[in-house]
């Protein structure tokens, strides 16, 4: 896979562990169906995706259990930031505008 211009919807675990180790930088939103927020992250998302060399990928933890235990998903939407198959950075405080996000994936992938 190559960098996309769209955040990538990944179906459970196994292919997060095959995005991260295909990217150095990657951003994941964990999110669930019918969470507000979370819909309301979708364009702003679609545009880290397309402004930065960061690959954007979204979860559904629901659909996967083990996921909410490996991030400790208490709330949603959680971020969290990868480099090089890592997690660097956690966030989980609802709604974050476009330009806030992208200060924090800069500061988290250094």
């Amino acid at each position: 896979m190559s960098q996309t211009d769209q955040p990538v919807i990944l179906a459970n675990e196994k292919d997060l562990d095959a995005l991260l180790e295909r990217h150095s930088a990657v951003l994941l939103e964990l999110y669930t169906d019918g969470c507000g927020i979370c819909a309301s992250m979708e364009p702003i998302l679609s545009n880290v995706a397309r402004t930065t060399d960061t690959v954007v990928a979204t979860l559904n933890p629901r659909d996967d259990p083990p996921l909410v235990d490996r991030f400790d998903v208490r709330s949603v939407p959680k971020f969290v930031c990868f480099v090089d198959g890592g997690p660097v950075a956690e966030r989980a405080d609802g709604f974050v505008p476009h330009d806030e996000l992208v200060a924090w994936i800069d500061n988290a992938m250094g």
